[in-house]
């Protein structure tokens, strides 16, 4: 697979397997979402799917994708604190601020950064077509964080706080989306990327939320949260993967802004799975964010 891959890279069928890469990592993206939003704790939650990705990851990693170059040593290294950083940074903002308000700010701020970092980093642009798909997407999601705030009674006084801490999250979103297609393109083999990224990346928050679990005074079943953990695990390769293999097939901008229509599914799991209330506001808000994203789409 790995030949296929590389063959089709600079191709118009390598750009047309990168779309389709970018919108199902946004379809899992809200699926991962909602298993972190569950009936357990989210650190509970993280933990068990990064230690259940870890361990599946880790014999492809040691024994089945070919050894990395030296060079990727240090790009690991890096990748580890970016996403340990993002990761606990996302946790402390959800601890803060409403989920509802948050999540859009993180998502919004995120493909506008990357954006900005495929230019610098990989010298992409964006024609102005794209640019104003871009910016109706972004109205869509800034507008879907307003109108949850509108309505927001709880958490009021940590609200700011947990809007800064979203701000920063979304440019972590942004680091790690550009770094990571660094590194996917800076190895010979992709799937030599993926298996180690997601043998270290699962590393630390396990420790953090086994931590966190023997401090509870009631501490929940550890089956029913390994079992999570795994499906979560397996979401994490389909969803994380797609949007890494996406960023080495075809541009990092558009896979970024692609991507965050992650925020109309995950309504969309609101609504039909979770039995949340919708309403016509969030339905013509999420349709910006859809008509965003076709626009980026149709002007590059």
């Amino acid at each position: 697979m790995s030949d296929w891959l590389i063959s089709l890279e600079g191709t118009e069928a390598g750009e047309q397997l990168a779309l389709y890469l970018a919108i199902m990592a946004a379809i899992l993206h809200a699926v991962f979402g909602a298993l972190q939003k569950g009936r357990h704790d989210p650190w509970l939650s993280r933990g068990a799917i990064d230690a259940s990705y870890a361990l599946m990851a880790a014999p492809f990693a040691l024994f089945v994708v070919p050894w990395p170059e030296p060079h990727m040593w240090a790009i690991f290294g890096a990748v580890f604190v970016i996403h340990v950083v993002y990761k606990i940074l996302q946790a402390t903002a959800y601890s803060k601020g409403a989920y509802t308000v948050v999540y859009p700010v993180v998502r919004g701020t995120g493909p506008l950064f990357a954006v900005i970092g495929a230019w610098l980093i990989f010298d992409e642009t964006f024609t102005g077509v794209q640019w104003l798909g871009l910016g109706v997407l972004l109205t869509g999601i800034f507008g879907l964080a307003a109108y949850n705030l509108a309505y927001l009674e709880t958490e009021r006084d940590t609200l700011k706080l947990a809007l800064g801490l979203a701000v920063i999250t979304g440019l972590f979103v942004a680091l790690y989306t550009t770094y990571d297609a660094y590194g996917i393109r800076a190895t010979a083999d992709p799937f030599t990327f993926l298996a180690w990224f997601f043998m270290i990346d699962g590393l630390v928050m396990p420790v953090i939320a086994a931590r966190r679990w023997r401090a509870m005074a009631q501490r929940p079943a550890l089956g029913p949260l390994m079992l999570r953990g795994v499906i979560g695990g397996l979401v994490a390769f389909a969803s994380f993967g797609a949007i890494m293999l996406a960023t080495r097939l075809g541009k990092v901008g558009e896979a970024a802004v692609l991507r965050e229509t992650s925020t109309v599914f995950a309504a969309l799991i609101g609504w039909l799975v979770l039995k949340e209330t919708v309403g016509p506001r969030r339905i013509i808000l999420m349709g910006l964010i859809a008509l965003g994203a076709v626009i980026v789409e149709i002007g590059g």
